[in-house]
């Protein structure tokens, strides 16, 4: 079962509002908006999106990585090393 299990119907929701704010964005950009409209948008989407993706780490972290750590060996390693790949993509971006 996914770490984020009990808080999917919450992440669909707020996946829902971005994917709102993206069809803005093509509206705005249809509409030939203000650069700097677009650009605000495009932070206030990007902002939104780390945020998920920050509760699906730490929700990742809470129970994915905590319960293979408990066990232990090389299941273990794997997760934290798969956790450290994707803290690493999300500091990149």
């Amino acid at each position: 079962m996914a770490g984020y299990a009990q808080d999917k119907e919450a992440i669909g929701r707020r996946l829902r509002r971005i994917e709102g704010q993206i069809r803005g964005l093509q509206r705005l950009v249809g509409e030939d908006a203000y650069c700097i409209d677009v650009l605000t948008q495009i932070a206030a989407a990007t902002k939104a999106l780390r945020s998920v993706a920050i509760e699906l780490l730490d929700d990742h972290l809470a129970h994915c990585v905590r319960e293979a750590a408990e066990r232990g060996g090389a299941e273990a390693d794997e997760k934290v090393t798969e956790a450290t790949a994707a803290i690493a993509r999300l500091v990149r971006s």
